[in-house]
């Protein structure tokens, strides 16, 4: 065995220091000699290792691993600084693992988790301390302090301290509440059951190893679980006992008391550990029982090799106790080394290594949509040497050592050896020999997945918490704070630079009177401590602070944090987000961030769930050289639109068509066999002409051309097939791809029905008759390959190696010189598919000799248990057998998308919102769906930067590549990716050119996000529309955003569905998770959780944008109003010497921003509106604002505070004038010039003025708005009578008779407001005239009526009442839950739509093709003014000409509606598919011979259309002679072209391009 490493895992320098710490300290003579003795030991076992490793042999003289670097052994060299872990199982620790006293060394942290951001504990303190990371809490919580000191004047200390302690205790209750559900699943999560071996020592952990502070955390958490539980349990009794009054009253069955159907993503708690799990019925095979699956028996002469291959971990000889067993624990508790048992649908604990499987081949299915978002199945494989383990007794017996790489963040690749002592059959009494086996990723389940189809499986556990992929990519749950909240503290600090202007002029201005008069003043009594003027100036400085501290607005932030609130509610209740299939709402998780949802630059997608159903339909096909399949498709209906054709109308006749042609075909398959598994609702392919060929009635060759072909189909796969019971009985399809299972569903539909796997072999139903096909070998898929085979025998003995993949793969491989017409036409048929936007596949077939086979799997299984180079020895060997192909044919699925995804993405780009797919998928499927959702468009150039593993060795060979494919790109734009670019690219908010994409891999993207490299990455990124980013980690999604949001200074959104999303969710400004039937970790790391993805656009373009700029304007006011308060006090000054006396009665400066003004204030920032929901929607142009950031400026903020300056001074000034100048006499008889009167006369001007400038910034006067202005100006009236009626007013007793009884009084509170908001309103009347916004144009057209019909649609959408002129469609919703969720918006109608009426959404093209598949050209552009009909006139297909020409191979003549369709949108504009190898073409794909090199992935083409050629042929032009670039046409203007095309059209037939 190799020697043990001799460090293990967790922090290697912490424990070194240990050692160190532990070798040189001073012990007693006795434990000192023990001390000696465990040193000398340790150094002597260290040089032997040494030793060993460095002569390459073991303790039995085998070579060791180690030595020879082999793959199966880890080396600490490529750990990154974190050692390798050994794992020992029934076998005790090596002195080299083990501390002084025998405990491990090694330490791996819990199996519990945390996403949550507190603790109970943690609470308090945490949630302070970011509080107080707002610089305004700090100078609120200092000026409590220094109230509390008379010398400053302060009135009441405890009153001042309130406004801060409210403000901290409601906003640490929201930060609780929207903690709360991360706190409940992180517990559910943690106390979900599992099944852990329990009876039998660990030995790889210290048991009972519970520190102190982890028992107190446990006992607090304890003590505050039963606080919780108890008033859970108070108000459940309080309900169960109100439901008990409410069903005594009515007898029958309320929702309440009905029995709930179980909930899967409920986990529940651990019941009891003590539970027992029935032990399976099946007995422990002994070693070599022949009982285990052997080999084919065309290959039993290599069974004595093979013998020699396998293992068995078991050893009988040693005893056990007996008394293990399974019992149920929670997932907590889980500890590295641990056996578990997983059962079927249960979600992975941790990454555990797989030993046993109940599949006898070892195999599982996991689902990992939790990690990489693909619902498709994954084949996971038991170790070879585990296969034994069934029981407890033999996870006893079982005696071995795992050794693991390191914890590190990558999903897709693993490495780690398992190695045990076994005697071998020759030999039973001899020494037991050394083994080993590799692991891979293939034998490894993670945490988070699903273990489906699968009765259970037995592995080790070999990382927990932490530690686990999963986590690792997921990061630490961030505490997002708002950027205009973040660009407050700078506004907060210019408030801090006034006031200190101001304190330091009343200090200055009261000395220098103090120091002239040398008494007290009469209004600030400072008694015998104001001996000095720089005394006095002193004291004066820290009481003007106290006096003026409103111009640093306490109010303002819990005033935003009701803002915020109400805002987050009424998103929540807005109908049009609202998901009925799932009972999903938009929930706002942070309700904090609302404003940055209306400021989105860049927003980053996942694929699978987010855009796309991942829902695959088999549509068409192509058997030898005939065309099957009926389908109208979105690409197709894309192209047709573009070409002047009415879409709706030519999709509900096309749609009869298909309805029509499928009937046909149900009726032909039942006539030709009674086919119980064909149920008609489920069938997509439409072939009415198949079926005709399949009975027959078109000669033998076709027929049985087509029964072969569906038999490939039924072969070649790795689903794992589900019979539900019904009648007729169903079967189900779960596969590792989507597309595999379509293929898989077609073929049951025609007859050839997949019923499982049995004895080695595939069970099929073929036209009613069973069939066992055995399965000798399967090569799986790859990305790298693009292929999977099969090799299967035959029921007349033949072996048969069928071979399905990428068509250029396929056609690579194809025997030469055969097949060359059906070659021609099969090419010809994929090209048209790919134009209807399909995803395209070629299955082939090729016949093996006995002999040849034989020795291949010689080959095979020896590459399959290397520990070097495993994986290209495989593919190696897979390549040797997969040529000489015979081609069967091809098939085309449609990847449905989401409802509304196209139209939600367009929306956002007009918007000026970029939008960046990063997926895990491949790089074609990524592409295929960017076409069809409107993110690529066939007028881009597709830049591709790929990185091969194979094209370099080293880390610098990679960059250097990665830095070449960069400059050469860079180049197109004429730049270097200097820092001066990257300056210009930060203030540059445009969208970017419409030519240019960019499509980048995993592994790519690894090296261009290195430090060197990343920013270059990013201007070239910056200049392209859209992005696609595939094959990436979790991880690297967090990069990208990371790198987008931090490098260009800009705000970003990320959306996903999955726990793979989790990371970039997390990482971005806004997260949003979508909700799905399975999986909610996206949504309980997200801000904000939808149902769909078409809802995005409402929740970004409606609710974002009125988020932001009502924020931006309620800010702004906020600072103006105080500043006209305080600075009226400031005025003041100037007439009392500076001595810091209140012109306003104190309850006035308690009223001010609590009732006085905060009301209309508050409702401009939820209630406002300056255009509708509707309008925001048909015109996402006025979305650009938040983009480059233009309502809320610092030239704003600046602008607010000198109108606020200037409005102090008539709040004040003309009231002194009219009061002091004009002394006035109350009915006392005592003058009204009296500080408190005085202050009278300012204030409710002050207050009237403040609200009217409100009411002018707000668009939408409606009734709470105008009542919420009225009662606060009509308040201080109140106030100030009833107030001053009591004698509790002391000095301002009486003040209202004596004030309202005055003329100048009332003549102030006129000419006041009026000059005050004179100059505000002619800025706005001149703004709006000469200057509008865009806003101000988009509200005369609304209120003109233009959007009217765009309103009406939406009200009907919802099916509710004609609403009120900029109603929003949130205001609909009732209060009440059911109410409002019965109502469906315009995106809902989708979902229970029949799928014949789903709408169509057209992409900008059909495929991932780059060149112009969808058959527009120059003409789309300049010909809008045709009917369809004259369209369909001009277009150059002519049937006798066709006829005419004579064709190379007989083809069978019949009506195919679909094919001609499609065809005649080719034969109308052929482009030239030559320049791009992203598709392969008719032309390319008939001349490539049978080579083993793989056709390049050049995604660059020449931007060249015949949009001439159809115009041009028919003025006598020879087709292609006129050619023109769509640029040109942009630049010199369509009107040039538009006329010449129409006129020149007439006299003439139609000339057919050449093909």
């Amino acid at each position: 065995m190799a020697p043990p490493q001799e460090e293990g895992g967790g922090n290697g320098t912490e424990l070194s220091m240990q050692r160190s710490r532990w070798a040189t300290r001073r012990l007693t003579v006795k434990s000192g000699a023990r001390k000696r003795l465990s040193l000398m030991t340790r150094a002597q076992a260290k040089n032997s290792a040494t030793e060993k490793r460095q002569s390459g042999v073991t303790d039995d003289g085998s070579p060791a691993a180690d030595g020879d670097q082999k793959e199966g052994s880890i080396s600490s060299s490529n750990n990154g600084g974190s050692a390798p872990r050994k794992l020992y199982f029934n076998l005790p620790l090596p002195p080299e693992l083990k501390d002084e006293e025998g405990h491990p060394i090694q330490q791996f942290p819990r199996n519990k988790i945390r996403t949550a951001k507190y603790t109970p504990l943690s609470f308090i303190p945490k949630n302070l301390w970011f509080q107080f990371h707002n610089i305004a809490n700090i100078f609120f919580l200092f000026l409590v302090i220094l109230v509390i000191f008379p010398i400053f004047g302060g009135v009441n200390p405890g009153l001042n301290s309130v406004p801060l302690i409210v403000i901290i205790t409601v906003t640490a209750i929201k930060d609780a509440i929207e903690d709360y559900r991360r706190t409940i699943l992180d517990i559910e999560l943690n106390n979900a059951p599992v099944h852990r071996l329990q009876g039998w020592e660990n030995v790889n952990v210290e048991k009972d190893n519970v520190s102190l502070w982890r028992r107190f955390k446990k006992a607090n958490s304890r003590f505050f679980g039963s606080i919780w539980h108890l008033i859970e349990r108070l108000w459940k009794e309080d309900a169960q006992s109100m439901r008990q009054r409410f069903a005594s009253a009515d007898p029958r069955m309320s929702i309440e008391t009905r029995t709930a159907p179980w909930d899967p993503s409920h986990r529940r708690s651990v019941a009891s550990h003590t539970e027992e799990i029935q032990m399976t019925p099946v007995p422990s095979p002994v070693p070599h029982d022949p009982d285990v699956p052997t080999v084919s028996s065309a290959i039993e002469n290599e069974a004595t090799l093979l013998q020699n291959l396998k293992g068995d971990l078991i050893n009988h000889e040693i005893p056990v106790s007996g008394k293990a067993r399974f019992h149920k624990d929670a997932w907590k508790n889980l500890v590295v080394g641990d056996f578990v048992r997983i059962y079927n649908d249960d979600e992975l604990p941790a990454d555990i290594i797989i030993l046993a499987t109940s599949d006898p081949d070892g195999a599982c299915y996991v689902e990992t949509k939790n990690l990489d978002g693909e619902t498709n199945l994954k084949v996971r494989q038991a170790l070879r040497c585990g296969r034994t383990l069934k029981h407890a007794r033999d996870c006893e017996r079982a005696q071995f050592v795992i050794e693991s790489e390191p914890p590190q963040p990558n999903l897709y690749k693993y490495n780690g050896a398992i190695r045990w002592k076994q005697r071998v059959p020759w030999d039973p009494h001899g020494e037991p020999r050394e083994m080993s086996e590799p692991i891979g990723i293939d034998n490894l389940l993670l945490r988070g997945c699903h273990l489906r189809n699968t009765e259970w499986a037995l592995g080790v556990v070999v990382f927990t918490g932490h530690d686990t992929k999963i986590m690792m990519n997921a990061g630490i749950t961030p505490s997002k704070r708002a950027r205009i909240a973040r660009e407050l503290n700078f506004n907060v600090i210019c408030n801090f630079g006034i006031l200190l202007i101001m304190c330091l002029i009343a200090a200055i201005a009261n000395g220098i009177a103090w120091g002239k008069t040398d008494a007290s003043l009469a209004w600030f009594e400072y008694g015998s401590i104001g001996g000095t003027p720089a005394l006095t100036g002193f004291i004066t400085f820290w009481a003007a602070v106290i006096v003026f501290q409103n111009l640093v607005p306490i109010s303002l932030y819990i005033s935003l944090e009701i803002v915020r609130t109400l805002q987050a509610f009424f998103i929540y209740s807005d109908v049009g987000m609202y998901y009925e299939k799932i009972d999903q709402p938009c929930i706002p998780k942070s309700w904090n961030i609302s404003d940055d949802v209306g400021q989105i630059e860049y927003i980053f997608s996942d694929k699978t769930g987010t855009l796309t159903q991942n829902v695959m339909e088999f549509k068409k096909a192509t058997i030898n050289g005939q065309p099957y399949g009926e389908a109208y498709t979105e690409a197709q209906a894309g192209m047709d639109r573009r070409r002047g054709i009415n879409v709706e109308e030519e999709a509900k006749v096309i749609r009869e068509e298909i309805a029509a042609a499928k009937v046909r075909a149900i009726r032909g398959l039942r006539e030709l066999h009674d086919n119980p598994y064909l149920h008609d609702e489920d069938m997509t392919f439409i072939a009415p002409d198949f079926v005709e060929d399949l009975a027959g009635k078109n000669g033998p060759e076709q027929q049985q051309a087509t029964e072969h072909f569906m038999l490939a189909l039924a072969l070649c796969h790795t689903v794992v097939a589900e019979k539900q019971p019904g009648d007729p009985p169903k079967m189900i399809f779960k596969a590792q791809s989507p597309d595999e299972a379509a293929l898989v569903a077609t073929a049951r539909d025609m007859g050839f029905t997949v019923l499982g796997m049995s004895d080695g072999g595939i069970n099929v139903n073929v036209m009613g008759k069973d069939m066992h096909f055995p399965v000798l070998s399967i090569i799986e898929f790859n990305s790298s390959r693009k292929r999977m085979s099969t090799i299967v025998r035959m029921p007349d003995g033949r072996i048969l190696l069928f071979c399905k993949g990428a068509d250029s793969v396929i056609y690579s491989r194809l025997k030469k010189g055969e097949q060359a017409d059906m070659r021609r036409e099969t090419a010809q048929h994929l090209e048209m598919f790919a134009v209807e936007g399909l995803r395209t596949l070629c299955i082939a077939e090729r016949e093996l000799s006995e002999e040849e086979y034989r020795e291949w799997r010689r080959e095979h299984d020896l590459a399959a248990t290397a520990l070097e180079n495993r994986e290209e020895k495989l593919e190696e060997v897979a390549d040797k057998i997969e040529r000489d192909l015979t081609l069967l044919g091809g098939t085309a699925i449609e990847d449905r998308l989401q409802d509304g995804v196209p139209d939600t993405i367009a929306l956002l780009a007009d918007a000026g919102i970029k939008l960046w797919v990063l997926t895990g998928d491949k790089v074609e499927t990524a592409i295929n769906i960017g076409f069809s959702c409107n993110l690529l468009n066939n007028d881009m150039d597709l830049l591709r930067l790929q990185v091969n593993e194979s094209d370099a060795s080293t880390e610098d060979d990679y960059l250097q590549l990665a830095e070449e494919q960069l400059k050469t790109n860079l180049e197109r734009f004429n730049m270097t990716g200097d820092d001066e670019e990257l300056k210009r690219a930060r203030k540059d908010h445009n969208a970017p050119s419409p030519t240019y994409a960019l499509v980048i891999d995993g592994f790519t993207l690894r090296w261009v996000l290195s430090d060197s490299l990343k920013q270059k990455f990013l201007l070239l990124c910056k200049q392209c529309k859209s992005v696609l980013c595939c094959r990436v980690s979790p991880a690297q999604k967090a990069a990208v955003v990371s790198m987008v949001k931090n490098g260009l200074d800009v705000m970003t959104l990320s959306i996903g569905d999955g726990a793979n999303d989790v990371a970039m969710i997390q990482e971005a400004d806004v997260g949003v998770g979508i909700a799905g039937e399975e999986g909610r970790q996206a949504v309980m790391s997200s801000d904000f959780a939808i149902g769909q993805f078409r809802f995005l656009q409402r929740l970004v373009l409606v609710h974002g944008r009125w988020s932001y700029r009502r924020l931006a304007e309620t800010i702004s006011n906020f600072f103006y109003k105080n500043m006209i308060w305080t600075w009226s006090i400031f005025w003041y000054q100037c007439y009392c010497n500076f001595d810091i006396a209140y012109i306003f009665e104190y309850t006035y400066i308690l009223m001010f921003n609590l009732f006085f003004t905060s009301v209309p204030v508050i409702l401009m920032g939820v209630l406002d509106q300056d255009v509708s929901d509707t309008v925001s929607l048909a015109v996402p142009q006025l979305y650009r604002r938040g983009i480059e950031r233009k309502e809320w400026t610092q030239t704003k903020f600046w602008l607010y505070m000198i109108d606020g300056v200037y409005q102090s001074v008539m709040s004040f000034f003309i009231p002194f004038i009219f009061v002091v100048l004009t002394p006035t006499a109350a009915g006392n008889g005592l003058d009204v010039s009296e500080r408190t009167r005085l202050g009278a006369y300012i204030a409710h001007p002050a207050v009237i003025t403040i609200n009217g400038y409100i009411l002018i910034n707000t668009y939408r006067w409606d009734w709470l708005m105008l009542l919420s202005i009225v009662l606060s100006d009509v308040f201080i009236f109140f106030w100030t009578g009833v107030y001053t009626a009591t004698t509790y007013s002391a000095g301002f007793y009486q003040a209202a008779p004596q004030v309202y009884q005055e003329l100048t009084f009332w003549m102030c509170l006129i000419v006041t407001p009026a000059l005050c908001l004179l100059p505000r309103l002619v800025v706005k009347c001149i703004q709006k005239q000469r200057f509008p916004y865009d806003v101000d144009i988009i509200r005369e057209q609304a209120n003109r009526g233009d959007f009217a019909a765009a309103d009406a649609a939406a009200v009907a959408a919802l099916g509710g009442p004609e609403r009120v002129e900029g109603e929003s469609l949130g205001s609909l919703s009732s209060s009440g839950k059911g109410s409002g969720r019965s109502k469906k918006s315009k995106h809902q109608q989708y979902a229970s739509v029949d799928e014949d009426r789903r709408p169509i959404y057209p992409p900008s093209i059909a495929t991932h093709n780059t060149r112009a598949q969808n058959g527009s050209d120059g003409t789309t552009y300049i010909m809008q003014s045709r009917t369809s009909t004259e369209l369909q006139q001009e277009m150059p297909f002519d049937r006798d000409r066709e006829e005419e020409t004579p064709a190379v191979r007989p083809s069978i003549e019949r009506t195919r509606p679909s094919y001609d369709r499609i065809r005649r949108s080719i034969d109308r504009v052929r482009p030239s598919f030559e320049a791009s190898n992203d598709f392969t073409s008719a032309a390319r794909l008939s001349r490539i011979e049978s080579t083993h090199s793989s056709l390049g992935h050049t995604y660059s083409h020449q931007r060249e259309s015949y949009a001439g050629e159809s115009s041009g042929a028919q003025q006598g032009q020879e087709p292609g002679q006129r050619r023109f670039n769509l640029a040109t046409v942009r630049k010199r203007g369509l009107s040039a072209f538009s006329k010449k095309s129409i006129d020149t059209t007439e006299g003439e037939p139609p000339r057919e391009p050449p093909m």
